[in-house]
């Protein structure tokens, strides 16, 4: 259970956001409100209201920042783009939960207590997080769609990636701890952190994964700025990011690996053209992949021949998570278009205990099966 002080952070940081936007420029404040928050609050406390989303280290700095944008920079923040398509998958992000808590009236029936149904009052919450979730995209498209903001963005991530560095650095010596010092508690299932003769860190984010990841995109923009940056500083952010990239293999992730090998030649050879033709092909399979895999029409055996070649252990650890998401995948196909929704209802569960069976381990399984 998180202590006294993990529920102290999340009702100070309105303060320290408060701060950042009076002593720093929009997309600086913008930037270190909500990427501070995700480095440095609780992980899973949250303030459980009725009626309304959960208040968590995501939603509070996302509200902050949306709330000191407009009543202390008194800036307007335009929610809906131009494009009808735009509006329309915005329309669509939000408005799916009210028609996933009309589709879903029944109880799941367990012998120790059903899983409830879904209620009108439920999709009040599920639309207020949605909205919430939305806010981010709405404010960087106002204060970083410059060159500037865009250059802020990148600056900020590699002084994030080397001030978390260190944190991450002795968790992958002395295993995932500084979130029990600090706040009192793990934050996810310990046997996930072990990895080889060493640990994966995890600091104050839900699990190795996402520090993995956060790594990546902090090299990621370290080799943006070699290669955009002045020469004159070009051998200092050359050294920051081979230690960042240093850092990232420390976190113990192949996914996140593959995508730095494959993605560093193309921010620095590549011309810019490419580069958005690139992002534009990688976004199309971020979005087919999951109908390809409804279908069916990925090759998931030879994939997992080949990481057991490279590695059993990973060939292992892909093989669990592609029989998890087999499962879901089959509760999903039950209610295909607007998914269950949310208490767990998703997820294949002990008909006697109620327990959890399966594991939810990728964004796009647990979207598909909740439909918001």
């Amino acid at each position: 259970m998180p202590n006294a002080l993990a529920y102290l952070m999340l009702l100070v940081w309105p303060v320290i956001a408060l701060v950042l936007y009076q002593r720093l420029s929009p997309a600086k404040a913008l930037i270190w409100a909500i990427l501070g928050a995700y480095m440095l609050l609780p992980p899973i406390a949250k303030f459980d209201l009725p009626a309304v989303p959960d208040f968590d280290k995501f939603s509070i700095a996302n509200l902050c920042a949306l709330a000191f944008t407009l009543f202390v920079l008194k800036v307007p923040v335009p929610v809906l783009p131009r494009n009808w398509i735009g509006r329309g998958l915005i329309a669509l992000f939000v408005l799916t939960p009210f028609v996933t808590s009309i589709t879903n009236p029944d109880p799941i029936p367990i012998v120790a207590g059903d899983v409830p149904a879904l209620r009108m009052y439920d999709s009040v919450s599920f639309i207020s997080s949605q909205l919430i979730a939305l806010i981010p995209f709405f404010l960087a498209r106002r204060f970083l769609g410059t060159p500037e903001g865009m250059r802020a963005l990148v600056g900020t991530m590699v002084t994030a990636g080397l001030i978390y560095s260190l944190p991450m650095l002795l968790e992958s010596r002395l295993s995932p701890q500084i979130n029990v010092w600090v706040y009192g508690f793990f934050q996810h299932d310990f046997s996930q952190t072990i990895r080889g003769n060493g640990y994966r860190p995890v600091v104050f984010m839900p699990h190795g994964l996402w520090v993995a990841f956060f790594a990546l995109m902090c090299v990621l923009a370290a080799v943006a700025l070699l290669r955009e940056g002045p020469a004159a500083v070009r051998p200092r952010l050359l050294a920051a990011a081979m230690y960042l990239a240093l850092v990232l293999v420390i976190c113990k992730s192949a996914g996140a690996l593959i995508y730095a090998l494959g993605l560093i030649p193309v921010i620095l050879l590549m011309g810019r053209r490419w580069q958005m033709l690139l992002a534009a092909g990688l976004a199309v399979i971020v979005v087919a992949y999951p109908l390809l895999r409804g279908a069916h029409l990925v090759p998931l055996d030879g994939i997992v021949q080949f990481a057991t070649g490279l590695d059993a252990d990973r060939g292992y650890s892909l093989q669990f998570r592609v029989n998890n998401e087999e499962q879901l995948l089959a509760r999903a196909a039950e209610r295909p278009w607007f998914g269950w929704g949310g208490y767990g209802r998703n997820l294949i569960l002990d008909p006697v205990s109620g327990k959890i069976l399966t594991i939810a381990d990728g964004a796009w399984i647990i979207a598909l099966g909740m439909a918001r």
